[in-house]
């Protein structure tokens, strides 16, 4: 019986190798004819087909190298899962006394629910895999069993660390999933008492993902129930006017829940409908003014097609995050532009933050803060000392004295009046320039420092006024923060230092660097859109465009209007 095996694996692979040469045919008709051979060797070989073992081995062994219908080419996880059953000697998952098994069942019915979490069906040929449920010959068997594993290898490290490389996608994306092999994954379903258990393990097990799911889930039934009411165009809608639009934002508003139907009548635009408003701009992170303007209007006539694009991008975001953050941390929202430090998953403090302009992003990554350093001096960066400041420096000598701003070469301070700055260039600049600590000074009284290849960090400001705008995309990445003493404050009570104790550094105007017992994790991150823990629902302008190049690398429509 196995010489006769034998010569049926041999035939098996030169059909194999004679269909791969056959350029001319489609990957689908080599396919097809390669099967057919199959079904040809088995018969002539004698062997029986429903003796088991020998018919099992063949039509696996032959199934786990034919091109796998329905998936883009991705020859490492194909010979990753073929290394994988030859390991364990071809011994099925999904099949159990020739049937498919409950729980391979349960796992078909995931992969065709997979736009629960913001995938696509599709990607794991679910339609296709579908029918084999019912397979029972050892060639469909064998064709089912292949199909599932390949298609859960891919959901499950989907799920796991996203569609997409952050990085590769967009190289201000220093973040990296951790990804997980085909072979090991599927050794973690085979090993579990219970299959899909054991692949929605793979997701990351936060609330803060179930609530955008659920989220999700809530938007497609408001698509299938034909979207949300339009507010028509028109000039901006003030509290107290009149206007026969009232009608229609009286009703959008009921829909995205921001006014309880009933709470207003008639079409003055007041008191209740102008509080649902307010709550609504707030959520869109709008001036709260109560004004309907074009920003807010623009909002509100979002489509759902639209909302359901941007949580998908989102729930993307999520799966390259790590579940554990730490404890406590520092979470940036940089589309939110807003800081918060949480203890025990609950936000102690948080603060509004100014970012990178546009042409000076703030890039995604995780690091620790080590230290804070009170009365900082601002070591100001090449770039704009050479691009924003030499030539300042060339028009006047002393330019830059007000702002208090020395002048050092090899560490030591030079007389500007007697640099010949007309000779240096941004490719000849040898100097360095130093602003002292100061009320003038640019990182403020203090910084919190969590060292990175960026020289990015968080810091005060003496630009107070620009934290009252909605949006504050001012600086040249670093991050500026509201009212800094108060974050210090929170940080340094873990290792007891009071307030009074803060100030008094700080009044004392000399620098002092206060190291941190503990490291604290800082996740700069980029989320255009989220669910609260109170169930408001959240959503961001793409100010960086990440999400349009997210959406590209994804294949999915854009989400420009």
């Amino acid at each position: 019986m196995r010489r006769t095996l034998l010569t049926a694996l041999a035939g098996a692979t030169i059909a194999l190798a004679m269909a791969a040469d056959a350029r001319a045919q489609s990957n689908e008709t080599q396919t097809e004819a390669v099967e057919e051979t199959v079904d040809q060797v088995i018969r002539k070989s004698g062997i029986d087909e429903r003796s088991g073992s020998p018919e099992w081995y063949l039509a696996m062994q032959t199934r786990l190298y034919l091109p796998q219908k329905g998936f883009e080419s991705d020859t490492r996880r194909a010979e990753r899962i073929a290394l994988w059953y030859e390991e364990r000697d071809y011994e099925p998952i999904w099949i159990r006394n020739g049937k498919a098994t409950n729980a391979a069942k349960e796992v078909v019915f995931a992969l065709l629910n997979a736009h629960e979490d913001g995938l696509i069906p599709d990607h794991y040929a679910a339609d296709a895999i579908f029918p084999k449920l019912q397979g029972d010959a050892e060639r469909g068997l064998a064709d089912f069993e292949v199909s599932l594993s390949y298609a859960v290898s891919l959901y499950g490290q989907n799920l796991r660390s996203g569609r997409v490389s952050p990085n590769e996608v967009n190289r201000e994306l220093i973040i990296y999933p951790e990804e997980v092999g085909a072979d090991v994954l599927l050794q973690r379903v085979a090993d579990a008492a219970d299959p899909m258990d054991a692949l929605r393990d793979f997701a990351p097990g936060t609330a803060r993902y179930e609530r955008m799911k659920n989220h999700l889930m809530h938007l497609f039934v408001v698509r299938a129930t034909g979207g949300w009411t339009k507010v028509p165009e028109g000039n901006s809608l003030k509290p107290g006017m009149s206007d026969p639009r009232v009608a229609a934002l009286r009703e959008r508003l009921v829909e995205s829940k921001d006014l309880e139907r009933g709470t207003h009548t008639g079409d003055v635009y007041d008191g209740a409908l102008v509080e649902a408003a307010e709550r609504f701009q707030s959520r869109m992170g709008l001036e709260t003014d109560g004004v309907v303007g074009p920003a807010t209007l623009e909002q509100l006539n979002t489509t759902v097609e639209q909302r359901i694009r941007q949580v998908e991008l989102n729930l993307e975001r999520r799966r390259w995050m790590q579940a554990d953050f730490g404890n406590p941390y520092i979470f940036v929202n940089l589309a939110d532009q807003v800081v918060k430090y949480v203890v025990d998953e609950k936000t102690v403090h948080a603060a509004v933050t100014q970012v990178g302009k546009p042409y000076h992003r703030t890039p995604v990554f995780s690091d620790e803060m080590e230290y804070l350093e009170f009365n900082p001096y601002w070591n100001v960066p090449y770039s704009i000392a050479t691009r924003e400041y030499l030539p300042k420096l060339k028009s006047n000598p002393y330019a830059l004295a007000s702002q208090k701003i020395n002048v050092l070469l090899n560490g030591k301070r030079v007389d500007p009046g007697a640099v010949a700055w007309g000779g240096y260039s941004r490719s000849n600049f040898p100097f360095r320039l130093r602003q002292e600590p100061g009320p003038k000074n640019a990182l403020g009284r203090v910084k919190f420092m969590f060292p990175n290849q960026f020289n990015i960090y968080i810091h005060d400001t003496p630009s107070k006024s620009k934290f009252d705008s909605a949006s504050r995309y001012y600086s040249h990445g670093c991050i500026r923060v509201e009212d800094p003493m108060r974050l210090a404050e929170v940080i340094l009570a873990a290792q007891g230092m009071s307030r009074e104790q803060i100030d008094g550094i700080v009044n004392s105007g000399k620098r002092r660097v206060v190291k941190l017992d503990t490291p604290v994790p800082v996740h700069v991150v980029y989320l255009t859109a989220w669910v609260n823990k109170d169930g408001s629902v959240h959503y961001r302008r793409d100010v960086y465009g990440r999400d349009e190049i997210l959406s590209a690398a994804l294949g999915v429509e854009t989400l420009s209007r």
